[in-house]
């Protein structure tokens, strides 16, 4: 399993985004050779080592060749370009896909309809390139996991096309809603439109935590040099080639509370309302309290996301006036949807794969229910003409 951090503690631009991941490994060559099947002229890469504040990295710049002649592209120009390339499918889809973070953004910010977006941050050539070789360059690392830390925005002012604005640019604050962010470390632009575009698109899970070995560690090298902090975007890779490669490794969170005052009755519908929250599982635990008194222990598992949801309904449809929160790590087995035609119609199963073997497979629950109801048979008659399909 090959994960890849993203250590954003001053920021990310599409060109720091190219350093790092040419300094972590991606071939030069082979990122200049795909650049070119996007079948357009006017731009080079410049690829070197520099230091900042002693760090060496690599720095990647997008060398425009004639900017005073530069077409302001529409978004339906960029989607041209990429899909009428001879890029593999998966780079056109992560492509667009950032193209699009950034469109709609600027779109909202202007007010305008999104086709109608056509100015630098979109069209431009530089930003293509960035774009697209950062698609390039995932898709070179066969990565099966993005994470990130919460992303520095920097801080102060920012002269753009709405004038002398705080930071983050209008733009870059719509990208990152919803995600962790940090401000204030420096005093300038430390994360562009185009840098959290990129990983809003790509990253599976932001978190502080770096629970897996570090086997490789790069820099990308950013165009300031002017903060005590250095301009830089630092990467970890991870390669974990034991068993435990099956597994998902991903960060949780544990919500718990003791109740011995509450009408029993009411767990039912706390728990429908914990599940449709998101919770990835809930409990009751029957547990004894001080001087004797029966009670129980309600827990629910849910993303860090998600705790803040689970908290409100607990607080709200419970008697509870307390709760304890803390952060796990969970090993998950990869799973596998599939449908089963037999004779009863189609059952959809989940499979569950350890060491490359399917090792579970179990029919879902309410489907088999009805068809048991319908035909007026067992359920495990269901079961079983399904597992024997397989």
């Amino acid at each position: 399993m090959r994960i890849l951090y993203y250590d954003c503690f001053a920021g990310i631009s599409g060109d720091m985004n190219l350093g790092a991941l040419l300094d972590l490994g991606v071939d030069a060559v082979y990122l200049e050779s795909e650049l070119k099947k996007l079948n357009i002229k006017g731009f080079h890469l410049e690829i070197c080592k520099e230091l900042r504040r002693g760090i060496s990295g690599t720095k990647a710049t997008v060398v425009v060749e004639d900017p005073d002649n530069e077409k302001h592209r529409h978004l339906r120009h960029v989607e041209e370009i990429i899909n009428n390339s001879t890029l593999s499918d998966n780079v056109k889809t992560n492509s667009l896909k950032i193209f699009n973070l950034i469109a709609f953004a600027e779109a909202k910010v202007h007010q305008i309809e999104v086709e109608r977006v056509h100015f630098h941050e979109v069209g431009a050539l530089d930003s293509i390139a960035d774009i697209v070789g950062a698609a390039i360059c995932l898709e070179y690392l066969k990565v099966d996991k993005v994470l990130s830390s919460p992303i520095q925005l920097g801080g102060g002012t920012i002269k753009c096309a709405h004038g002398i604005m705080p930071v983050p640019a209008p733009a870059t604050a719509l990208i990152v809603a919803n995600i962790p962010v940090k401000t204030g470390l420096v005093q300038h632009e430390a994360t562009t439109p185009t840098g959290a575009a990129i990983l809003a698109a790509t990253v599976d899970e932001f978190t502080s935590e770096i629970n897996f070995p570090i086997t490789k560690t790069a820099y990308g090298i950013g165009q300031r040099d002017v903060s005590e902090v250095p301009n830089v975007l630092r990467v970890f890779l991870s390669e974990i080639s034991t068993v435990a490669s099956d597994l998902k490794e991903e960060s949780a969170t544990v919500i718990e509370c003791n109740i011995d005052d509450m009408n029993p009755e009411r767990y039912e519908f706390i728990l429908e309302q914990i599940f449709e929250a998101g919770a990835a599982d809930a409990w009751l635990t029957p547990i004894i309290m001080k001087k004797s008194r029966p009670a129980n222990k309600l827990s629910v598992l849910c993303s860090t996301e998600k705790a803040n949801k689970i908290k409100e309904i607990i607080f709200r449809h419970s008697t509870s006036i307390g709760l304890r929160e803390f952060k796990i790590n969970k090993s998950v087995l990869p799973r596998i949807k599939k449908v089963v035609q037999t004779k009863f119609g189609s059952i959809p199963i989940k499979q569950t794969v350890f060491e490359g073997k399917i090792v579970h497979s179990k029919p879902e629950y309410e489907v088999c229910k009805s068809i048991a109801k319908q035909f007026n048979i067992s359920i495990e008659e269901v079961e079983h003409e399904v597992l024997k399909k397989l």
